[in-house]
């Protein structure tokens, strides 16, 4: 029997794509084919998936809404897990569960509509809310480890733990299970009480100056750089005369230096080879070297 007659006879009714183009699932509109692109529709068939994987000796990764991710033009290897339908979101009292796939802006509307207040800075970053976790996304002088309660996780191995805000030893974009090889399941968030009205006003303040700032009308991976200490990597990629900057169909906007838009149908390679442009030639102008903060995956065609 063929890996691939196994795995449909195994994995029967689950939703699996064979050799997908990513480019179609990306923020970045880049990205070759997924050799397996699976949509579990919960946690059971999630980890149905990983074992059948570890058993077979295939790769497997989880994506989560591909946000802030370039995936390379020749595609990545074995099974890739979107997330997108594990999508519940509870409300406890002043507690919010989402599930990995929940869509984190939406998340953050379920709060206003509760009148929990605490998820307002999230009101405007794109992704999931696994995504989040992982990545301890933030904005605004707001992060996800501020509000996190705990999560459950897949290990590497299929199994669930439930592990605690001090488990994933959280850093700037940064949380334990980078390292760990666990895929995000659920989180907990913990908020408090608040005005509707008032958590509404900020909500509209944050995201008027997301509009305002950032070039939401192009496909981007968000953010590219981290910010270094002491500084604002949009404002050293000015500095050094880069806005417009333009390799392919992949430039640094005009409008926010920190984001680099897809233009012209670029390509990943577009995107990397102006990623490592940008980090010389800021290295050159004011001598910090910028730290990517976007996850570059896959193969290069």
């Amino acid at each position: 029997m063929s890996v691939r007659e196994k795995m449909l006879e195994i994995l029967e009714g689950i939703d699996i794509r064979f050799k997908e183009p990513l480019h179609s699932y990306s923020y970045t509109k880049v990205g070759g084919e997924a050799d397996y692109l699976v949509f579990p529709r919960n946690r059971f068939e999630l980890a149905r998936v990983v074992k059948f994987a570890n058993q077979e000796n295939i790769s497997w990764m989880v994506l989560g809404n591909a946000s802030n991710i370039i995936v390379r033009d020749g595609g990545i290897r074995g099974f890739v897990i979107l997330c997108d339908k594990l999508n519940n979101v509870s409300v406890d009292g002043y507690t919010i569960e989402a599930e990995a796939g929940a869509n984190l802006i939406e998340t953050t509307r379920i709060a206003l509509r509760h009148s929990l207040t605490g998820f307002e800075f999230a009101c405007g970053i794109p992704g999931s809310v696994g995504g989040a976790v992982f990545m301890n996304a933030g904005a605004y002088g707001g992060e996800i480890a501020h509000i996190l309660q705990s999560c459950k996780v897949l290990t590497k191995d299929g199994e669930i733990e439930t592990l605690s805000a001090k488990d994933l030893n959280f850093g700037y974009r940064h949380s334990a299970i980078q390292a760990s090889g666990a895929v995000v399941l659920s989180a907990k968030f913990a908020l408090a009480p608040g005005s509707h009205q008032v958590i509404k006003q900020e909500m509209d303040r944050l995201t008027h100056l997301r509009e305002l700032k950032q070039p939401l009308e192009y496909p981007s991976c968000g953010s590219v750089f981290k910010r270094p200490v002491g500084y604002f990597a949009g404002q050293l990629i000015s500095e050094a005369g880069l806005k417009g900057y333009r390799i392919g169909g992949v430039e640094v906007s005009e409008k926010h230096a920190g984001f680099m838009i897809n233009v012209a149908d670029g390509t990943a390679k577009d995107y990397e080879d102006l990623i490592e442009s940008v980090i010389e030639k800021v290295k050159e102008h004011s001598g910090i070297t910028l730290e990517r903060e976007v996850r570059i995956l896959g193969e290069s065609k």
